[in-house]
C-alpha cells in the first residue's frame, strides 16, 4: 500500500504563494530515517541548515514528490480556506496513492484522505513534505526578496512579523501581499485594543 503525506507552508504569512508538498516514501519507514543527514521532525522544529540538508539529500532518496502553489491573486479572489482545501485537492490529483495523509483536519470526499492532526509529528511523509515545502516557499520569498527587500523576506519569509508590519505601514502592499489577509488580520487587531 502506497502512503503519500501531504503539507503546507505559509497559510499565515501576509505575502507570498502558499505552498504545499505531497511525499511518497518508497522503502521500508523502519530503515528510512537512517538514509537521512539528520533526524526527520516537523519542519517548524528543524534548523533551516537542518532542512536544507535533507532537501539536498532527495535525488538520492527513495521518495518521490510533488510541490504545488496557490498564488497569491488566488488567494485574494477566493480566500485562504479555499486556497488550503485547493493545494490538497491539487496536489492529490497530480500525485498517485493508495492513501493520503493530510495534516490538519480538513474534509476530504475522496475516502482515500485521511486527516491527521498534527500529521507533521507522527507521519514520516507529512514530515518530509512539511520540510519540502518550507524550504521551496523561503527560497521562493529569499527571491522575491531581491526585489523588495524594504519588507524584509528573506528573514520572515513573509510572515507577520513587527519588521513586515512596520514596512507594510512604511511602504504600502505591493503585489505579493494577500490584501484580504492582512486587512482581516488588521481589523481583528485593531478592534481587540
Amino acid at each position: 500500500m502506497k502512503i503519500c503525506g501531504l503539507d503546507e507552508c505559509g497559510r499565515g504569512a501576509f505575502a507570498g504563494p502558499l505552498v504545499a508538498a505531497a511525499v511518497i516514501i518508497n522503502t521500508d519507514l523502519v530503515s528510512f530515517p537512517s538514509l537521512l543527514p539528520v533526524p526527520l521532525r516537523d519542519s517548524k522544529k528543524l534548523t533551516e541548515t537542518q532542512r536544507i540538508k535533507i532537501v539536498s539529500e532527495l535525488p538520492k532518496l527513495p521518495v518521490i514528490y510533488k510541490i504545488e502553489e496557490v498564488s497569491v491573486s488566488e488567494i485574494n479572489e477566493y480566500g485562504m480556506g479555499w486556497a488550503n482545501q485547493q493545494i490538497f485537492e491539487r496536489l492529490i490529483s497530480g500525485i498517485k496513492s493508495t492513501v493520503y495523509i493530510v495534516d490538519g483536519n480538513l474534509k476530504f470526499a475522496n475516502p482515500s484522505v485521511r486527516t491527521l492532526i498534527k500529521g507533521d509529528d507522527k507521519c514520516y511523509q507529512v514530515m518530509l513534505a512539511s520540510v519540502i515545502a518550507k524550504v521551496y516557499r523561503d527560497n521562493l520569498m529569499a527571491k522575491l526578496h531581491q526585489d523588495f527587500p524594504e519588507y524584509g523576506w528573506d528573514r520572515n519569509s513573509g510572515y507577520g512579523t513587527v519588521e513586515h508590519i512596520q514596512a507594510i505601514k512604511q511602504f504600502g502592499q505591493n503585489l505579493h501581499h494577500r490584501s484580504q489577509y492582512i486587512a482581516t488580520f488588521v481589523s481583528k487587531h485593531s478592534s481587540a485594543g
